[in-house]
């Protein structure tokens, strides 16, 4: 028998959550919207979702959830070389809300910068700090997802403005050795794809170099939903293959939460047990790049996720991008 070779591995340290105080109920938009509740649940399986309101930031939420990730993961802002903050909806068009988070964090060494997949773009942003952290260069990062899509949303179109929600997510990765075996806690697989062909699919209709505004997000979809549960697969299969692993040895499947349809649909696709799925779409709407870690803390705090579980995460977003990554937690 060949002996493994050790090597690094991103690991799991804390997670942390921040929504905003305002929650909007379906009934509340009946109100406002022509729709109903039983319309909404019906379609996608919201029942509420957190709207941010003064005071309330793209960055202030990251920051927020970053406090909490920390806190758990029993380090200070000295112990932090690398922040990563996934979001369609940042503060100002510059700096990045990364470095605002860095500056109120009181992180005052390493890199920190944004990281733009929409919805995806927490995978993406974990993938990432992945590589910075199993080449050697980083020691500690925070990976954030902090969205306000509130503010561009169209709420005279109730195809999309019930959809979506404001809130923040974070994680706090560790490099540490492993073994080299699928037991290791840590990042063991992550795959990202992106076709650009689909940009009418899913887009936002403004932006400083078009329009000069922040524009609504545009959506068709019939055809996201098509595309979510047709294609989107293809990176949980080769994260499981790139590792040896089945959804047998999967202990949770934490997806991203943007329709309870394309997540039954999907889980189903692959043979993930419904027990298995880790669902929040109905308390928190889309809450694009901060989807999965909201979910991810919703599943840690009510004792689901435990360490040594293998977890998924996956997602689908505008462009099309979307990634999946397998975790030892």
């Amino acid at each position: 028998m060949t002996q493994q070779t050790r090597k690094l591995r991103s690991v799991v340290k804390g997670v942390g959550s921040a929504l905003p105080r305002r929650c909007v109920t379906n009934r509340e938009l009946e109100s406002q919207v022509d729709t109903s509740d039983a319309w909404i649940v019906q379609r996608t399986g919201i029942t509420q979702r957190y709207i941010a309101g003064e005071g309330e930031t793209t960055a202030s939420l990251g920051t927020e959830a970053a406090r909490m990730a920390m806190a758990r993961a029993g380090c200070g802002p000295e112990d932090i070389d690398l922040i990563i903050c996934a979001t369609s909806t940042p503060d100002l068009t510059f700096p990045s809300v990364a470095t605002m988070i860095q500056a109120e964090l009181g992180v005052r060494g390493g890199v920190a910068f944004d990281l733009q997949a929409v919805c995806a773009g927490f995978v993406f942003a974990v993938a990432t700090a992945d590589k910075f952290l199993i080449s050697g260069s980083h020691k500690r990062a925070l990976v954030i997802g902090a969205e306000t899509f509130s503010r561009i949303l169209d709420w005279k179109d109730r195809t999309t403005c019930v959809l979506f929600g404001d809130g923040a997510g974070a994680l706090v990765l560790e490099a540490q050795e492993g073994e080299g075996t699928n037991a290791d806690r840590g990042v063991l697989a992550a795959r990202l794809r992106s076709d650009g062909r689909y940009k009418s699919k899913l887009y936002v209709d403004g932006g400083p170099s078009t329009t000069g505004t922040a524009g609504c997000v545009r959506m068709e979809g019939k055809e996201v939903f098509r595309f979510a549960v047709g294609h989107v697969t293809d990176v949980m299969v080769d994260s499981f293959a790139d590792t040896g692993l089945t959804v047998e040895d999967l202990n949770w499947f934490v997806p991203h939460q943007a329709n309870q349809r394309i997540i039954d649909a999907s889980a189903q696709k692959l043979g993930i047990a419904p027990q298995k799925v880790v669902k929040t779409v109905q308390l928190h709407g889309n809450t694009s790049a901060a989807s999965i870690p909201l979910a991810l803390n919703v599943a840690c705090e009510d004792g689901r996720i435990k360490p040594g579980d293998l977890v998924m995460i996956e997602a689908i977003g505008g462009g099309f991008t979307w990634g999946a990554a397998l975790i030892r937690w």
